[in-house]
């Protein structure tokens, strides 16, 4: 992933990022943010919920390969995520790994990467039935998108962005109440920033990903 200065001959394909030097187009390892942008949604057979904070921190390889999420965080307002049942929603079992960015060379549905969050796992505790305990986990590819792609979720921000719309994620009966749905459908849009002082904890890196 990178921003748009010409390109070095036939770069290698995989996360480049702009190193504030006009040098085209660098493979980037490092550390990456993904923050939400709008509103992240949560739909269920028993209700609906809506998160307006949510920030994931990791790690990639400039081949797109080892995605890792150490940290994720979802809120409203700095509370529980809100909707028809509110519920507050616990990330667990850090840190996700096994996850890849891989260039689409079809571009499909107007992408330019498929994303895959790894081993993920949630607990939402919702205020339904007195409180129950739900748990959901997995695999999820989302849609990745350059900053220039004119399909990004929000095309306000010229930043790399990660998306999907109404994504599956299945329970994990462990830990979960027997009146939690096997099933959730999820829509959120993350852009997605580098750090261009590695260790600096800044994310303001814009990043490319490329054929």
């Amino acid at each position: 992933m990178s921003r748009p200065w010409p390109p070095s001959p036939s770069p290698p394909r995989g996360v480049r990022g702009d190193d504030h030097h006009l040098r085209g187009l660098d493979p980037y390892s490092g550390r990456v943010q993904a923050s939400l942008l709008g509103t992240a949604t949560v739909s269920t057979s028993i209700g609906s919920g809506s998160c307006n904070e949510s920030t994931l921190t990791g790690s990639i390889q400039s081949d797109g390969t080892g995605l890792t999420i150490n940290s994720a965080t979802f809120a409203t307002d700095g509370g529980p995520c809100s909707g028809t049942v509110s519920s507050t929603i616990t990330p667990e079992n850090f840190p996700w790994t096994g996850g890849t960015v891989v260039y689409d060379t079809a571009h499909t549905g107007g992408r330019d990467a498929a994303v895959t969050i790894a081993n993920f796992r949630v607990r939402a505790v919702v205020n339904i039935f007195g409180g129950i305990t739900c748990i959901y986990g997995g695999n999820l590819t989302a849609n990745g998108y350059n900053p220039d792609n004119p399909n990004r979720g929000d095309t306000s921000v010229a930043e790399a962005q990660v998306g999907v719309t109404n994504a599956t994620v299945s329970k994990i009966s462990s830990g979960s109440s027997f009146l939690c749905p096997s099933t959730a459908t999820v829509s959120a849009n993350y852009k997605l920033l580098g750090e261009s002082t590695p260790g600096s904890g800044t994310y303001d890196q814009t990043l490319h990903v490329t054929e």
